[in-house]
């Protein structure tokens, strides 16, 4: 069955009269048509770049700032504030090495060691009693207590003195060496040139001793000259 198109070039006459009609516009309005579809491509450019228009402002709009006279300046006293509470401690008690912050000591000898034999020689038992200044010189610091005590013939004696104490080594506080220097009586009678100097009752003593700390808890090692030495333990108090 054939298909007559017989129609065809009547619709094309009459499409082409419609689209054709009034193809004399004239140059004022064909300008007028050129800048509206400028500004459509403008547009239409303006807003793929910038996304939503929302977005588009607030990428204009700035970021306020803080200004540096109202910033808080870290200074060394902040540092050295915040560094003295780390070590502050509610009561001496807390502290982890009280030695470092108590001020009271107090000791007891224990055991004597008599470096000769003498037939008239006893144990000498002593109670000591410190107190350990803030202050030092020559890199110790400073002390000064009393010491109670028999000595090796059985005599009561005392001993009053001031001295200095160190910690030598750095990575082992704990251990101190110390030493006193003060009158020393109570060497009398037969037994009076024991000690050397003591023309009057009194004679100086030099004292040195070593100690090591475990907590509050420390022990000494305590030189008498050539006599002898004395072991003690004793404890620090806040």
């Amino acid at each position: 069955m054939s298909v007559q198109l017989c129609s065809i070039p009547r619709s094309n006459s009459y499409l082409r009269s419609r689209t054709f009609i009034r193809i004399d516009v004239s140059p004022h309005a064909s300008i007028c048509a050129g800048w509206k579809l400028c500004g459509l491509t403008a547009l239409a450019v303006a807003v793929m770049w910038g996304g939503h228009p929302g977005s588009a402002m607030a990428q204009a709009t700035p970021v306020p700032t803080v200004p540096a006279s109202t910033a808080a300046p870290v200074t060394s006293t902040t540092t050295e504030t915040t560094s003295k509470r780390l070590f502050e401690h509610s009561s001496g008690w807390d502290a982890p090495e009280p030695w470092r912050t108590d001020q009271f000591y107090f000791q007891f000898a224990y055991y004597t060691w008599h470096f000769h034999y003498d037939a008239d020689h006893k144990q000498s038992y002593m109670f000591d009693a410190e107190y350990h200044y803030r202050e030092t010189w020559l890199g110790g610091q400073w002390i000064m207590g009393v010491a109670l005590f028999q000595n090796s013939f059985g005599q009561f004696s005392q001993y009053v003195f001031a001295g200095l104490q160190w910690r030598p080594i750095e990575d082992h506080q704990p251990f101190y060496v110390k030493v006193t220097v003060g009158p020393l009586h109570g060497y009398s009678g037969q037994y009076k040139n024991k000690v050397p100097f003591n023309n009057y009752g009194v004679a100086p003593a030099i004292i040195p001793s070593v100690g090591y700390c475990v907590q509050r808890y420390c022990g000494e090692f305590v030189l008498l000259g050539a006599a002898g030495a004395l072991f003690t333990i004793g404890v620090t108090l806040p």
